[in-house]
């Protein structure tokens, strides 16, 4: 029997709890894949919405964690990869929808550009509503500048061959900033990843109050990712990487942990407790006051300082936590696979298709 030859890409979409935005993703990639030989694959993280039953309705890959446990935003990331098969992987989330030019683009500066082994593009944030969302849109970020970056937030387009070098896509340990990590193994291992001008994704994100989202990022172990990060670092080659990606936020979070000793041992320090209450109310609110300064909205300061002990709280859980070698199979199971394997040229008409009839 004559062996499938690869595809060109595979665009792997991962998901969980995404029935309101699933199938603009999957329309979207579809549509990027017009004219290039690919395929799509859902990576779907055990959801109990609708998600997997409306992604059934496309010509794509469905693949589903077994293991409710298991999931993570690194563990989706590797669900979809372990089932694919290009030459290229490009990863996205349920809630982003992908430019329809942009794979292309992106596969065309990889193959000019053998030493890189990644290649993101411009990021445009849908959802203003949320602090989170508004102040990452507005945030200068250099690593969602265009030119040579040190990871690929919100996703890229990846060399195949630069995976296996490094041995695995992402972490399955992680339940944030696992793009973050696997660029500083890419890095270590002597490859570079660059952003083009162009845009590649619409991030949608989750509207609603900001507040009830950081609460969901504790819950959903979002906000353990910084000592997640911290974990890997202990005994692994590319930590000198990681540390210097993470050295701003870490700086941050051990300040968020100096604040608290000082809240602690005010009352300790000043001889009457009429003076200490106030030393405590001082410095407690000193924070809010200067980032409600800085941003110029005392809302937004609020929730700045909040969530800065969110995530400083969450170091502890994360670095504490037992760790699964990243490398092993992710439990789960193929709901439905496509025609052939594939999603042949020219899927573009089905997408389309597919759209009207949701009109």
């Amino acid at each position: 029997m004559t062996a499938r030859p690869r595809p060109t890409v595979s665009i792997v979409i991962k998901a969980l709890n995404e029935e309101r935005n699933i199938a603009t993703a999957i329309e979207s990639a579809l549509a990027a894949l017009d004219g290039i030989d690919g395929e799509v694959v859902l990576a779907d993280s055990a959801s109990t919405d609708r998600t997997v039953a409306i992604a059934k309705n496309y010509p794509v890959k469905i693949v589903r964690m077994n293991c409710i446990e298991d999931r993570s935003c690194g563990a989706g990331g590797q669900l979809g990869y372990q089932y694919s098969c290009g030459d290229y992987v490009c990863l996205m989330d349920g809630d982003m929808k992908l430019y329809p030019d942009f794979v292309a683009a992106a596969i065309s500066y990889l193959a000019q550009n053998p030493k890189v082994a990644g290649v993101g593009g411009m990021i445009v944030e849908r959802e203003q509503q949320s602090f989170e969302y508004a102040k990452r849109a507005t945030r200068d970020d250099p690593d969602r500048r265009p030119g040579e970056v040190a990871h690929l937030d919100c996703g890229g387009v990846y060399r195949r061959t630069a995976i296996e070098v490094v041995g695995y896509f992402t972490d399955r340990n992680l339940h944030s900033a696992e793009e973050m990590e696997l660029g500083a193994r890419l890095r270590q291992r002597g490859w570079t990843l660059a952003r083009i001008d162009r845009p590649a994704i619409a991030h949608y994100g989750h509207a609603g109050n900001a507040f009830r989202l950081l609460r969901r990022r504790w819950a959903s172990r979002i906000a353990f990712g910084m000592g997640e990060i911290l974990r890997t670092m202990i005994g692994g080659t590319h930590r000198r990487s990681l540390l210097h990606q993470i050295r701003r936020v870490a700086l941050l979070l051990a300040a968020v942990h100096v604040w608290w000793l000082c809240l602690v041992a005010a009352p300790f320090m000043v001889p009457s407790s009429l003076l200490a209450a106030g030393t405590i109310a001082m410095l407690g609110l000193f924070p809010f006051a200067v980032m409600s300064a800085r941003c110029r909205s005392i809302s937004v300061g609020i929730y700045s300082v909040t969530a800065w002990n969110v995530y400083a709280l969450g170091i502890w859980p994360g670095l504490l936590q037992r760790r699964v070698d990243p490398r092993q199979w992710i439990d789960s199971t193929i709901v439905r696979d496509t025609v052939d394997g594939r999603t042949r040229r020219g899927n573009g008409a089905l997408a389309r298709r597919a759209m009207r009839s949701r009109k």
